[in-house]
């Protein structure tokens, strides 16, 4: 499965990359890299969350 994330981001990334630069306006490239923050911190997040313990420490 983490393969097929890694691959899955790959494709989003050069994705993302590719709209980037079809955008002319400025502020439309910073609302890009703000989404594009915002589903980093959450991807970063979740991946912390699922890391840690579910119940109390031993």
């Amino acid at each position: 499965m983490k393969d097929e994330d890694i691959a899955l981001n790959s494709v989003l990334g050069l994705e993302l990359n590719r709209v980037f630069f079809a955008v002319r306006q400025t502020a439309n490239k910073q609302k890009i890299i703000e989404f594009a923050r915002e589903v980093l911190q959450s991807e970063r997040a979740e991946s912390v969350n699922s890391l840690l313990p579910e119940g109390p420490a031993s």
